[in-house]
């Protein structure tokens, strides 16, 4: 029978790809880390990982086994936190759009940890619709997107809590005309990120308006490097006016009101726990709920 200890082993060896830096992360000794992942690869009789010098390569019967994990892992989690229901503790994994995570959680995740200390919060950033699909796949347990992700059917089983409604911002240069409609734009080409995110389609759909073809995207890593872009004169970009506002000096563009679009926070159907309530809680109401004396 398996245990969970070492499939949290098996799992911290897979994400890190190495026996150092998962004994590392475990806080274990890597010869205990080795030995358990050698015990499992004995008790199933399948050979989970490819040794390659110093790097932990899965094999497809350890894909198969990862999914399995994480979703196990995911439902002890959630038992355990289920035994002591007033009182927020554990792990919970949160992803977040970078935007999101720079413009709108500092404040709400520092008042949380505040309150909970017990609780800890693992974040993670990517585009909306890699975040939905890591949240159906169990390694994420809920995750802050704009909705809806390119890519994810409307009737996916998750639940949504609308959090946030962003003011979107079509970036231009500076020396650009003013913007009445997409056919004022003298721009075909959209700083963006990588496919998944929502406001990248947002943007391919308004500047597709202005001849009917979809605009050259460039595919960059952050917010800074889109406006950079655009102040060159190469592009245009989308960006939340909340990142605009968290800049100092924001660089000199033309910036035309496109949108606003909701962030929603999204979680399994059917998944709750303490944690998430707190969460959730910390997010709508501007204040983590207040410890519950059990009896």
């Amino acid at each position: 029978m398996m245990d969970f200890a070492a499939l949290e082993i098996f799992r911290a060896v897979a994400q890190e790809g190495s026996v150092t830096r998962a004994a590392e992360r475990l806080g274990r000794v890597q010869s205990n880390v080795t030995t358990r992942v050698q015990q499992l690869e004995e008790q199933l009789g399948a050979t989970l990982f490819l040794r390659e010098g110093k790097r932990m390569v899965l094999t497809p019967a350890g894909e198969a086994l990862r999914g399995y994990a994480d979703r196990l892992l995911a439902l002890a989690e959630e038992a355990r936190q289920s035994v002591h229901p007033h009182e927020p503790g554990g792990r919970l994994r949160l992803g977040a759009m970078e935007s999101t995570a720079a413009a709108r959680l500092p404040q709400p995740l520092a008042r949380l940890h505040a309150q909970w200390p017990g609780l800890v919060l693992e974040l993670s950033t990517a585009p909306s619709r890699q975040l939905v699909e890591q949240v159906l796949a169990h390694t994420l347990d809920c995750a802050l997107v704009a909705w809806p992700p390119p890519g994810i059917d409307a009737d996916a089983p998750v639940e949504r809590t609308a959090v946030f409604a962003e003011a979107l911002l079509l970036a231009l240069p500076a020396d650009h005309p003013p913007v009445d409609t997409p056919q004022d734009l003298q721009l075909d080409t959209l700083a963006a990120f990588s496919p998944g995110c929502t406001y990248r389609r947002m943007g391919e759909a308004f500047l597709q308006q202005k001849d009917g073809s979809p605009p050259r995207v460039l595919e960059l890593a952050s917010y800074h490097a889109i406006l950079a872009c655009v102040a060159t004169g190469r592009c245009a970009g989308v960006v939340p006016q909340a990142v605009i506002d968290l800049m100092r000096e924001p660089p000199a563009l033309r910036l035309v009101p496109l949108a606003t679009c909701d962030t929603v926070l999204v979680h399994r159907r059917g998944y709750q726990s303490p944690a998430l309530d707190a969460l959730r809680t910390a997010l709508t109401s501007g204040e983590a709920p207040r410890p519950t004396a059990s009896t």
